[in-house]
């Protein structure tokens, strides 16, 4: 446990995964301190050390997309910047049909990703064949395929930004708790913790799973639900594969790691809420078996390593939740990114990081603003690609 060195603080950001790590580093970095992160765990604990790694940028929303593709710019830039290698591969993204509903799909999402400047490709059988040895024969009828899109190592993601924020000004209290907020006059003065109040302007809930939980001990009503997803790493064989794959039909998605691992995952049904914790369950690890060795034969000797699972923060409209709370000045959304809040870190903290300092925001309010869960009005889009 790291207490938090004084009482009072510019901007407090709850939960120390990599989007309240690049959100306190933008902060620090334009001088608008002192900035404090805390986190209940430990560095990497919670789901920014439970993913995948996978960053692309095919999405159903242009809006998606563009966050996505300055995010990868970013991740390219990394191990300049931060001085920490995240052995970021663009080896592409291979999104799989199985009928050709989830084909034209697929299409449509391609063409938008084009008209956005990526060069995204639809492939037949053949085409997904000579990116995936092995695939079973009448698997899939094409998918599509972005090679600019890729996976990294998350640990050192993680560990650099701590690092780099840490080294201009930012200070991170690990093991202390966010129990909720202090307010005065209608608006934020503080922050509520395991070891005591410290005052503060500005609140950042970065909290990822218990986004939703410290939002509502805020007094806020929002709409954020914590899912549990499961995950797993076999023994290593040698490298065959280099995009991330991904099946629309069940979400299943997988890639080969640098050491031969395959790491991936499939969608099984689980309770909502943080309350049962995350362990991995007999269910996941057959659908898993079964859904892998059906697709590619040969991965059904494979043994399983470890498995292990995360929570998912997830919002009605697949949208993230990002700005300050109309309800609460000074209490500033940075969740509500499903399990993808790896891959929009960078670019959206940007947006976070603006709107404590009270600066414009480019993401149109209607798909990112907290204020659109505030009104009985439908949304204006949904995000539906939320697999892999």
């Amino acid at each position: 446990m790291t207490p938090p060195s004084r009482t009072s603080y510019r901007t407090v950001v709850v939960g120390a995964g990599i989007v309240g790590l690049f959100t306190a580093h933008h902060l620090a970095r334009s001088g608008a301190g002192p900035i404090l992160v805390v986190d209940r765990g430990f560095l990497s604990s919670g789901a920014s050390g439970r993913n995948g790694g996978g960053v692309r940028q095919q999405w159903e929303n242009r809006a998606t997309i563009r966050l996505a593709r300055e995010s990868v710019e970013a991740y390219r830039r990394f191990g300049r910047e931060f001085g920490f290698n995240i052995w970021f591969r663009q080896g592409g993204y291979l999104f799989l049909a199985e009928n050709a509903r989830e084909l034209d799909r697929l299409r449509t999402v391609h063409d938008l990703v084009r008209s956005e400047g990526l060069a995204s490709e639809v492939l037949d059988p053949g085409g997904v064949a000579a990116l995936v040895d092995g695939i079973a024969p009448e698997a899939v009828v094409g998918g599509t395929y972005l090679r600019t899109d890729g996976t990294l190592y998350p640990f050192p993601a993680v560990w650099g930004v701590y690092e780099a924020a840490r080294s201009v000004g930012a200070e991170v209290a690990l093991g202390v708790d966010a129990k909720g907020v202090s307010v005065r006059d209608g608006r934020v003065a503080g922050v509520v913790t395991s070891e005591g109040t410290v005052t503060a302007a500005s609140v950042v809930n970065a909290a990822g799973g218990w986004s939703g939980d410290f939002s509502r001990a805020a007094g806020l009503s929002v709409p954020n639900v914590a899912t549990r997803h499961e995950i797993l790493a076999t023994e290593p064989l040698k490298p065959f594969l280099n995009p991330m794959v991904v099946r629309t039909s069940d979400g299943l998605y997988f890639s080969q790691t640098m050491r031969g691992e395959i790491v991936g995952g499939l969608t099984v049904p689980h309770p909502t809420g943080t309350q049962g914790g995350a362990p991995s369950s007999i269910a996941f690890l057959g659908a898993m078996a079964r859904a892998l060795a059906g697709l590619i034969p040969r991965l059904g000797a494979l043994g399983v390593l470890r498995a292990w699972s995360g929570f998912y923060d997830d919002t009605p409209d697949g949208f993230p939740v990002v700005g300050e709370d109309p309800r609460l000045p000074g209490f500033v959304h940075a969740n509500g990114f499903g399990g993808h809040g790896f891959m929009l870190a960078p670019a959206a903290s940007r947006r976070v990081a603006r709107a404590v300092l009270g600066e414009g925001v480019d993401l149109d309010p209607q798909l990112f603003s907290p204020a659109r869960f505030t009104t009985p009005a439908p949304a204006s889009a949904i995000e539906g690609l939320q697999l892999g």
